[in-house]
C-alpha cells in the first residue's frame, strides 16, 4: 500500500496538482482527476488502484494530445495514430483514445476525406488522381478515398484553377499562355484532354471580354 502524503498545486498552473506518496513526489494530475478519484491526504492506495489510476492518467494525456492535434484541422485516423506513436504513447492507450474519438464523432475517415477533397476544390483545385494520392498518403482506406474523389468535377476544378492563374498572366499571347497554363495544370494532376479543353475555354473568355 502507498499513502497519499501531500497534494500541492502546480507551480505553473493551479489546475495541475502534484501528488506525493509516502513523502515522495509521484506524479502530477489535473485537479478534476483528484476530485473524481477522491484523492485526499492520508488515503491509502493499493498497488492495483495505483496502477489503474496511472493507466487512466496516461489515457487522459493521450486523449488530450489527440484533441490538441485535431484542434488545428480534421485528421485521418492514420495521421492521428502516427502522431500519438511519435509522442510516445503506448498502443493500448492509442487504441482506447481512437475508440473514444470515434464514438464522439471526432474521428471519421469518410468525413475527413470529404473535408480534404472539398477544401482542395475550394482553395487549390486539383485532379481526382492527385487528390486520391494525397488521401492515400494520409492513410485513408481505398474505398473511402474512391467515394470522396468521385465527387470532384475535373473540368470545373481545372477551369477554376486555370482562371486564377490566367488572371496573373494577362499580358501573354496564346502560345505562351498555353504553355504556362499547361505546365501549371499538369502539376495539378490534370490529363491532357482536360488541360486542352480548359485552356481553350479560358482563351475564348479572354477574347470575348471587352
Amino acid at each position: 500500500m502507498s499513502t497519499v502524503t501531500a497534494l500541492h498545486a502546480g507551480k505553473t498552473t493551479e489546475k495541475r496538482v502534484n501528488l506525493y506518496l509516502d513523502g515522495k513526489f509521484a506524479f502530477a494530475l489535473d485537479r478534476d482527476d483528484v476530485v473524481r478519484e477522491g484523492l485526499t491526504v492520508g488515503l491509502e492506495l493499493s498497488g492495483e488502484r495505483l496502477e489503474a489510476l496511472m493507466a487512466g492518467l496516461r489515457l487522459t494525456r493521450c486523449l488530450d494530445a489527440a484533441y490538441r492535434f485535431l484542434g488545428y484541422r480534421p485528421r485521418s485516423e492514420a495521421e492521428l495514430r502516427d502522431r500519438l506513436r511519435r509522442r510516445g504513447f503506448l498502443p493500448e492507450h492509442i487504441d482506447a483514445a481512437v475508440a473514444k474519438l470515434r464514438e464522439r464523432g471526432l474521428l471519421d475517415d469518410a468525413a475527413f476525406a470529404r473535408f480534404w477533397a472539398e477544401n482542395r476544390a475550394t482553395f487549390k483545385p486539383r485532379s481526382r488522381s492527385l487528390t486520391r494520392r494525397e488521401l492515400r498518403q494520409k492513410g485513408v482506406p481505398e474505398d473511402v478515398v474512391r467515394e470522396a474523389v468521385n465527387e470532384i468535377d475535373e473540368a470545373e476544378s481545372a477551369y477554376r484553377a486555370a482562371a486564377v492563374k490566367a488572371s496573373r498572366l494577362t499580358a501573354l499571347e496564346y502560345p505562351e499562355l498555353r504553355q504556362r497554363l499547361g505546365d501549371f495544370l499538369r502539376r495539378r494532376g490534370f490529363t491532357y484532354s482536360v488541360i486542352d479543353q480548359t485552356i481553350r475555354r479560358v482563351w475564348e473568355e479572354r477574347r470575348n471580354t471587352p
